[in-house]
């Protein structure tokens, strides 16, 4: 049995589709029903059902998939051992909330790849937590620590929001002292329905029950609030980026929050993700303190 046609086999498998399962292995669609033929014929049974919906694992297809995922683990450490002790190469696919991915895996990403010239980040921003069953990326970060799946879950680092205006809208509205204020004002938030995960509901904390406007992207609040369109709760370490922003009420609004790293329980064994999920982690905490350090220094 080729190693090649049960790689394709697990992309097909976790994507439930023969065109992203080439995006995923950088081939055509028809390219990959070929192999999955090929397979299917040397094991002589249907490993899957195309459904509407996609195509899904019949009973010969899920009997496959775990000696399919060990030949996997297998080939993952045969090629970390021929690789240079001295550097981290190949590619990782990062799954993050897009605060995250916009306002700190950039410059991290950056010094990563400075630090190690074989390595490939991608980063993958997302309105919910990347599936890693799916192998949609190698490790995910969450804002939440998940208590089922079969993952690995660490403690990355405290963060802090704050409630904020442009510098413009303050001073073109009433003044601001108490929550009560805060009814004569705009919020931006959230789209209620959208919240994937309780530790974004931000919108409790002001008091007020909607917003004027409101997006599943952080970004798109973000530039909102700076438009001078109302008062919202952004990151503290994004807010360096933004100095016509300035914090409101913070005495009285004080919200904390942790990220988490998480990876696939499969993947414990890899000396090389192991590696990368350190040096990311350490980045993580120290960029975090660099920038929300940035914002009082601004004050």
């Amino acid at each position: 049995m080729d190693w090649d046609d049960l790689r394709i086999f697990l992309a097909v498998a976790r994507d439930e589709s023969l065109s992203a399962a080439g995006r995923r292995l950088g081939m055509d669609a028809s390219t990959v029903g070929r192999r999955v033929a090929r397979l299917e014929s040397a094991i002589g049974s249907a490993l899957f059902l195309k459904t509407p919906q996609g195509y899904a694992l019949t009973e010969a297809g899920e009997r496959l998939v775990a000696p399919a995922e060990t030949a996997e683990q297998a080939a993952q450490a045969a090629a970390e051992a021929t690789r240079r002790e001295a550097g981290i190469s190949g590619q990782l696919r990062i799954g993050a909330p897009d605060g995250c991915a916009n306002y700190l895996l950039p410059q991290i990403a950056s010094a990563m790849c400075a630090a190690h010239p074989g390595l490939e980040i991608q980063i993958v921003a997302q309105p919910r937590v990347a599936n890693l069953s799916r192998r949609e990326a190698d490790m995910a970060i969450s804002v939440s620590a998940p208590d089922t799946g079969r993952l690995v879950v660490q403690r990355l680092s405290e963060y802090r929001l704050h409630l904020a205006g442009q510098a413009d809208y303050l001073a073109g509205h009433p003044p601001i002292r108490s929550l009560d204020d805060l009814k004569r004002h705009a919020m931006i938030g959230y789209i209620p329905d959208m919240i994937f995960d309780r530790e974004l509901d931000y919108l409790s904390a002001t008091g007020v029950a909607s917003a004027v406007i409101s997006s599943n992207s952080v970004s798109v609040q973000m530039q909102a609030i700076r438009a001078g369109a109302g008062l919202g709760i952004v990151h503290g370490f994004a807010m360096p980026f933004v100095p016509e922003l300035r914090p409101v009420l913070g005495d009285q609004i004080a919200l904390t929050r942790n990220f988490w790293l998480l990876r696939h329980a499969d993947d414990r064994a890899s000396r090389r993700l192991n590696l990368l999920a350190e040096e990311l982690a350490g980045r993580i905490r120290q960029e975090i303190q660099r920038l929300e350090a940035l914002l009082w220094q601004g004050a």
